[in-house]
């Protein structure tokens, strides 16, 4: 009795004219028509995909600005009059976005935000937390490597190409993003004397920088890069993008000291510059401080929500360390885990490396710094050790710092 013959059921082929024939209960697919099948539901999947991020941003989800605040906090210690700016900031910019049109004449503008604050208080942390609270696209880009066009270095376009890219092409996805511009302050016009040499990484960035922040239809090389005539173009609206400007502005306290000197005329002024905290001039932070320190006018004109982070002091270093829900101390337990290794450290341990932070004064930054450098040996030896669990003291700490030559 001659076998009996399997075919596919899609495309009829019988089992000795393709290479594999996969059969179920009532029917069977060849590898060829498996893979056709495969290719048909991923493209259907994508298009879904699309289509969802092409939907526009949900209205009425919008989170209020105390909810804005109360998921900074779970991520973000202290800074809680920057929170409260960023957040009505970002709240009133997506209410501009999803305004209906009405014929009132009313016309919401947007309002970019510059973050002033010494390094490592969290002015990128800030930002990306809100982007993934609100899931739009949001990118980092470094103000330092833009040049004028023409000239060595990238074009302030590129900062749309990284957009583009995080956004997967999107178009409609990427005019309603968050960019945060990060050195903001090392763009700076160098001098207010004329040479006869181009600023062409300062007051030519910012003046390239006023066409994306004020909202226009610009020309993104999708690849970034320089652009070339032959290269197509992706014609992308700022108007609707949210830019956040961050940097440490270093020495900005001295121009800020030097404007509230000049109000120091009778007892009045007098009492008034007493009740000046000298320990924390930013918080005293204005427009015409930005201008003394190098900005141009135009571009602080389109950046209207000026807000300061403080310094980092003992006790919020301390809590950063435990905190947060990506605490530091959290993120290496987690990596210990992952060895089923159990890791706590004494008390006294975190005390030694907060006052290692606050030597070297810099910021969360130098949390990290330092947790990495006492935490390298054991990361090296513990995967294959056996040991279950382990707990980091200050003697052990303070020998790891020592090794890695961070002592004073």
């Amino acid at each position: 009795m001659a076998k009996k013959i399997e075919r596919c059921s899609f495309c009829g082929r019988g089992s000795d004219e393709v290479k594999l024939l996969i059969t179920g209960l009532n029917g069977a697919i060849c590898e060829e028509c498996a893979e056709q099948a495969y290719s048909i539901v991923q493209e259907s999947l994508n298009s879904d995909k699309k289509a969802s991020k092409s939907s526009g941003f949900n209205w009425h989800h919008l989170p209020k600005p105390t909810e804005i605040k109360a998921y900074l906090d779970q991520y973000v210690i202290g800074q809680d009059d920057a929170k409260r700016y960023l957040s009505v900031a970002v709240y009133n910019h997506y209410k501009r976005i999803g305004q209906k049109v009405e014929d009132d004449g009313v016309e919401i503008e947007k309002s970019n935000v510059i973050m002033v604050g010494p390094t490592g208080t969290g002015k990128t942390l800030m930002a990306r937390t809100i982007a993934n609270l609100l899931k739009v696209p949001f990118t980092i880009v470094d103000a330092t490597v833009f040049t004028e066009a023409g000239y060595v270095g990238e074009d302030v376009e590129s900062i749309l190409s990284r957009l583009l890219q995080v956004a997967d092409f999107n178009v409609e996805s990427t005019q309603r993003g968050i960019v945060f511009i990060d050195e903001i302050d090392k763009i700076a016009r160098k001098t207010d004397n004329p040479s006869i040499t181009r600023d062409v990484s300062g007051e030519g960035v910012q003046q390239g920088l006023l066409k994306l922040l004020e909202g226009a239809v610009v020309n993104v090389p999708p690849k970034g890069g320089r652009k070339h005539p032959d290269q197509d173009y992706v014609h992308v609206d700022t108007r609707n993008i949210l830019f956040i400007c961050g940097g440490a502005f270093d020495g900005i306290e001295r121009k800020i000291a030097q404007r509230l000197n000049t109000h120091v005329v009778g007892y009045n002024s007098v009492q008034n510059v007493a009740r000046i905290d000298r320990g924390n001039l930013m918080q005293y932070i204005q427009p015409q401080d930005l201008k003394s320190f190098g900005l141009i006018p135009e571009i602080i004109g389109r950046l209207p929500v000026l807000t300061y982070l403080n310094p980092l002091d003992r006790q919020a270093l301390r809590d950063i360390l435990t905190e947060p829900k990506n605490s530091l101390i959290r993120q290496q337990q987690k990596l210990f885990g992952m060895d089923g290794i159990e890791l706590t450290f004494d008390e006294d341990a975190l005390e030694y490396i907060v006052d290692k932070a606050v030597e070297f004064k810099l910021g969360a930054r130098g949390l990290r710094s330092i947790v990495e450098s006492i935490m390298i040996g054991p990361q090296f030896e513990m995967p294959t050790s056996g040991t279950k669990s382990f707990t980091v003291t200050r003697d052990f700490a303070k020998q790891q710092v020592e090794k890695a030559s961070f002592a004073a």
